[in-house]
């Protein structure tokens, strides 16, 4: 189960937000298990997007993933 403060992957695109599926978020917070609020952040610490997701729309990180960087 995803807790608060954990990193997890878009598994959708959001465009509305100029999120891409893959992008890196941290859950700040767990609605009751019917989802989370999500915040995602560009490395120099500058907030982009902070959403509410389904459990459908994200997913933990798996062993032996790589962060990828791409200008928005």
């Amino acid at each position: 189960m995803i807790q608060e403060m954990e990193s997890v992957v878009l598994k959708v695109d959001l465009p509305e937000q100029g999120l891409r599926r893959g992008d890196v978020g941290t859950v700040v917070l767990v609605h009751s298990g019917k989802g989370y609020e999500v915040e995602f952040m560009a490395l120099d610490g500058e907030t982009l997007a902070a959403v509410s997701l389904t459990p459908a729309q994200v997913r933990s990180i798996a062993p032996r993933e790589i962060a990828h960087a791409r200008s928005v």
